[in-house]
This record gives structure tokens, C-alpha cells and sequence, in this order.
């Protein structure tokens, strides 16, 4: 099923994007192409594929979980706007 101008606009509306008709029309021929291609993809037996989740083999790296102190207080609050010494120093909001 062809993807109309009138969906690709709901679809323009939902994505907040403003386009006009010749954009439209674009879009809709563009639509209708990810939906065809989907279909064929759809089409294809995977029945005896294991799933794959990346194309090579790796493990992720473990690091010991230690607390550290990276950075000192006076390093911290040297780069605030505005502070008193310990703390940082915000606009009150009510």
C-alpha cells in the first residue's frame, strides 16, 4: 500500500517537522521505499539463524569498583559562578 501525501503530513505533524507539499510528496516516495524494503526484509527466512548482536567478539572490560576522591572540593567549586566557600551558590526557585 502506497504511503499517501496525507499520511506522510501525520507523520510530518508528529515528528513536529514543516514541510510543504513538494517536500511531502518526497517524503512519501521515501516512506513508501523504507516500507518496501521492510516487506523484503519481512520476506526473509531466518528460521535457522542464531540472532546476532555485533559482527565480532568481544568481551567488555572489568575494572576493579573502588571509591576514589578524583577531585578536591576548592578544584569542584573553582569552577562555579558563585560560591561560599563550600557550597555552590543558586538562584532560589519557588
Amino acid at each position: 500500500m502506497p504511503i499517501s501525501s496525507e499520511d506522510a503530513a501525520k507523520v510530518a505533524k508528529l515528528a513536529r517537522l514543516r514541510l510543504d507539499d513538494d517536500k511531502l510528496e518526497r517524503f512519501a516516495g521515501q516512506m513508501d521505499g523504507i516500507l518496501a524494503y521492510m516487506e523484503t526484509l519481512g520476506s526473509v527466512d531466518t528460521a535457522g539463524v542464531e540472532p546476532l548482536y555485533s559482527p565480532v567478539t568481544h568481551e567488555t572490560p572489568m575494572r576493579a569498583d573502588v571509591a576514589a576522591k578524583a577531585c578536591s572540593r576548592d578544584q569542584i567549586l573553582a569552577n562555579a559562578p558563585a560560591t561560599d566557600g563550600q557550597f555552590f551558590i543558586v538562584p532560589k526557585i519557588v
